[in-house]
């Protein structure tokens, strides 16, 4: 896992070039169409909520996340005449996603997929298929296929109005400082080791990144971990914040949510809470007890620099607590559902 972690920014300069010559395509394919619709599953579906906020707030597409038994289970008949289905999976084969293509297009979608498997059955029935260059992934947990998604998604959003090329430029980089700075991470590790319960939130383009940083602690650590929207905590949970919980906040540097994220770290310090702060800008970091600095990327592009501190976090946390990070118990690279 550390490894793979290591190779993420000649991964993201690969599928940029990979991916960029194909926005034209991207274009053809949505004209006459209206929204955006994302169908996945695990880490996949944590990059597909990246994409809809992006698509949304960025490129003034309506977008959503589909819930795959609509198509499997239920075989709803609906009209996807004006509807682009984006399918999301590291290996290409996951049968309830290959399921839930066919079944878009029979309604009248057009498809799009990521996946980083060039002649897998999501590229292949794809409309376009945005192979991302990770590389081969050892590690159970995905890191390198994960932020090569999220850069497919900057790929897609820019095709579709956002006006991303330059900041995308500059990722590599930012990600490249990130992985040198790993033992920044030391200081959140430690607060976390012993964490009797551990919360992660974020709000908007950041939530994907929050969620897929809870996924990754919960089952690279063995500990069960929350993840919630921001807005989500505020409204109920927060009643059981108290001081055996370590609450992990992850944050852009600009943007509207800032400022909430902050105020946020605030509450949950007075209520009892550690707080670990991922991002974010000076009196975020002041408001924290440990904070882990982020990339110098604006809000649209953050999510892609974001990741890294917390993958770094999840690896040395999970040997900090005895665990394997790269062969999680129980877990398989492909992911699979129920086919009844």
């Amino acid at each position: 896992m550390a490894d793979e972690i290591a190779e993420q920014p000649e991964a993201i300069r690969r599928t940029l070039d990979a991916l960029l010559p194909l926005r034209e395509e991207l274009r053809g394919l949505f004209a006459g169409r209206r929204r955006v619709s994302f169908v996945a599953r695990g880490s996949s579906d944590n990059a597909a909520t990246y994409g809809r906020y992006l698509l949304e707030a960025c490129a003034g597409v309506s977008a959503a996340l589909a819930a795959p038994s609509i198509a499997t289970h239920y075989r709803a008949d609906l009209d996807l005449t004006d509807t682009l289905l984006v399918a999301v999976s590291q290996s290409g084969a996951t049968t309830e996603i290959v399921e839930c293509v066919d079944w878009a297009r029979s309604h009248g979608a057009a498809i799009v997929s990521v996946t980083n498997v060039a002649d897998s059955p999501l590229a292949k029935g794809a409309d376009v298929a945005l192979v991302t260059r990770a590389g081969p992934e050892v590690a159970v947990p995905a890191t390198k296929t994960y932020l090569t998604q999220l850069v497919a998604m900057a790929v897609l959003a820019d095709a579709l109005g956002a006006d991303l090329e330059q900041d995308l430029a500059r990722v590599a980089d930012e990600v490249a400082g990130a992985v040198r700075g790993a033992e920044l991470v030391e200081p959140a590790v430690a607060l976390l080791r012993d964490a009797a319960h551990v919360v992660v939130t974020g709000r908007g383009l950041c939530l994907g990144t929050a969620l897929e940083t809870a996924l990754k602690i919960e089952e690279t650590s063995l500990t069960p971990v929350r993840g919630y929207s921001y807005a989500d905590l505020r409204h109920g949970p927060i009643s059981v914040i108290e001081p055996s919980v370590v609450a992990v906040l992850v944050a852009a540097s600009d943007g509207p949510m800032l400022e909430p994220m902050t105020a946020l770290a605030d509450d949950l310090r007075r209520r009892g809470a550690r707080v670990v702060g991922i991002g974010g800008d000076t009196p975020f970091a002041r408001t924290c007890d440990v904070h882990v600095p982020g990339p110098d990327l604006p809000e649209p592009v953050a999510p892609l620099g974001l990741v890294v501190p917390a993958q770094l976090l999840v690896e040395q946390l999970a040997r900090a607590r005895g665990h394997d990070p790269d062969n999680p118990r129980g877990l398989a690279k492909v992911t699979r559902t129920d086919s009844h």
